[in-house]
């Protein structure tokens, strides 16, 4: 008998996924994922991106933007949605490689939901399973992807959200298969805008969403892709990381018992998942009464695998050419909590990355690349501040606040919401109606309706 192949063994796992399987902890991760994902992408439909991408999409349909009243083809609010979600690098990720899952999966399956009139039960199980997917393929591309130039959301992403529609279907497992296939060829999404702060990472999320739901329509319609789609010689890992990714057990093993969907890491900060434990050191040594201009030299530490995304070139980090860029600065976003005791949406507007106070103690960090950092495993913070009396202070932060090992409250995604929601000039009690409803669906009792996506 010929041995599965890895999209075999996950279609054979998704199509028999029911949600009465699914423990509560990763069904509570995918109701606060919706809450998220929800009020970010409301917060940035007025920003100058977010004008942008709904005005180069502008099919007609009855699937929601969130937070509008107009509706767009499926595949036009999936792209809206999910690059508005992601647009300000708020949204949630993934400790062991930082996929962001809720801006990829969310819009794929609520626009699916409303093409394909599905219930709230296989809504649910959908979400569930994207998730739990590109988490797990995270852990197999670790650094990978990222060392070859592309940016995971987006390639993992498609992957994802092609699983997450065709289980939402309930397709077989010869459709589930070749959803994946056609995903693979589907996946794109390069990490250049590194260099200057443009806007592509933002659209990577909302196109990995429509390139999922498409997929999985190839697959219900019986179009084929290679069953070999992700350990073939000339596959997705082969063509998406180097050098290639070639152990798959962390993507297969234990499906249904080990489940990464109930880890996911919610943002306290707007800015880079690897940058928010320096954000916290630097607000920490700001209680502590240690001026700005007491500091001569800032020495980080850091993991090896984060320097080409937030430290280096050092000149470009420490003085960010946009408000966009400075979110993958570690120089600024650690300047930024120091003045300011925070790193929230505010932080990143024109004015406050050109801010003098900002740049002085930016230009003033340095970074060391710390062998023994956990990062993509841990997310660690170190700063080392000389300052001008002679003295040193430090300040360490041992994990991600908001990641697994220090989750935030429900009360805190909601405070979160809330406030996203105001940015927007919107009612921050809609957030907690979406929370509520969001709730329900993870348990299959809401009828799927888009009241509550309106905000």
């Amino acid at each position: 008998m010929t041995e599965k192949t890895v999209s075999e063994c996950l279609a054979d796992w998704l199509a028999g996924l029911e949600l009465d399987q699914v423990p509560d902890n990763a069904r509570r991760a995918a109701a606060d994922t919706i809450l998220d994902t929800v009020c970010l992408s409301v917060a940035a439909l007025e920003t100058d991106y977010g004008q942008a991408v709904r005005a180069a999409f502008p099919d007609p349909g009855t699937a929601t933007v969130w937070g509008l009243a107009e509706g767009r083809s499926p595949e036009a609010a999936a792209v809206i949605n999910g690059t508005c979600g992601h647009g300000e690098d708020y949204d949630n990720t993934f400790e062991g490689c930082p996929v962001h899952t809720g801006v990829v999966i969310v819009p794929a399956l609520l626009a699916a939901a409303e093409r394909y009139g599905l219930g709230s039960t296989d809504v649910a199980r959908g979400i569930i399973a994207g998730i739990e997917v590109m988490c797990r393929l995270g852990l197999v591309a670790d650094k990978a992807v990222h060392k070859a130039g592309f940016h995971p959301t987006a390639v993992l992403g498609a992957m994802s959200a092609a699983a997450a529609v065709a289980t939402a279907l309930r397709l077989d497992r010869i459709g589930i298969r070749n959803a994946l296939g056609v995903a693979g060829s589907t996946a794109s999404g390069i990490i250049e805008y590194l260099a200057d702060g443009s806007s592509t990472k933002r659209l990577h999320a909302g196109w990995a969403a429509q390139a999922g739901l498409r997929a999985a329509a190839l697959g219900a319609a019986g179009f084929t892709g290679p069953k070999t789609v992700f350990e073939g010689s000339h596959g997705f890992f082969y063509a998406f990381s180097t050098p290639r990714a070639t152990e798959f057990a962390p993507l297969v093993d234990d499906l249904g018992t080990r489940w990464e969907a109930a880890r996911l890491a919610f943002k306290p900060f707007a800015c880079g998942t690897m940058t928010q434990p320096y954000v916290d050191c630097a607000i920490d040594l700001a209680r502590r009464g240690i001026r700005p201009e007491q500091v001569v030299r800032i020495t980080c530490d850091v993991g090896e695998g984060t320097v080409h995304r937030l430290w280096e070139p050092l000149d470009i980090k420490r003085n960010p050419p946009t408000p966009y860029a400075a979110k993958f600065s570690g120089p600024y976003c650690l300047a930024a909590g120091w003045i300011w005791g925070d790193a929230g949406l505010a932080q990143f507007t024109e004015a406050s990355v050109r801010d003098p106070r900002a740049l002085d103690l930016a230009a003033k960090v340095h970074f060391r690349i710390d062998p023994e950092n956990e990062y993509p495993a841990n997310y660690t913070g170190h700063i080392r501040a000389e300052l001008s009396d002679g003295s040193v202070a430090e300040s360490r932060v041992p994990c991600l606040r908001g990641g697994a090992r220090a989750p935030l409250t429900r009360e805190e995604l909601l405070i979160k919401a809330r406030a996203n929601l105001v940015f927007a000039g919107r009612d921050p009690a809609s957030a907690d109606r979406l929370a509520q409803w969001s709730d329900a669906l993870m348990e299959g009792k809401a009828p799927f309706a888009t009241d509550a996506l309106r905000c």
